[in-house]
């Protein structure tokens, strides 16, 4: 069977992506929180005195929120497939997940608060 090239793997590639974003909308609560944190932080921050990259860096470090807890669910999602049970390299997968999405939290806090007090 021969794969889809060309537009049509554009064409395949975005009603993928389409379908994880509403996928992550409906299951995902915390990816719902991130987002409207994204859509309220990304508009204030044309309000606040910053230049462009400052912003941009601001507006970036709440996407890597988003795509790392895209990342963990992922994880979780596929952890929850392969079984159910309480298995120690099941919780620790799920675990380094977690851990990931608090860094990335860490990371936008600290890219916020350099920007607006220095």
């Amino acid at each position: 069977m021969k794969k889809n090239q060309g537009i049509m793997r554009l064409f395949y590639a975005c009603q993928y992506s389409w379908q994880g974003l509403r996928s992550a909308l409906v299951n995902e609560a915390a990816f719902r929180q991130e987002l409207v944190l994204l859509l309220i932080l990304g508009a204030a921050s044309f309000y606040l005195d910053v230049n462009a990259i400052e912003r941009l860096a601001m507006i970036v470090s709440i996407v890597f929120i988003l795509i790392v807890e895209l990342l963990n669910s992922a994880i979780e999602c596929i952890v929850d497939r392969v079984s159910t049970e309480h298995h120690t390299l099941s919780g620790r997968a799920k675990d380094y997940g977690s851990l990931a999405v608090m860094l990335s939290v860490l990371i936008a806090i600290a890219t916020w608060l350099v920007i607006l007090f220095s």
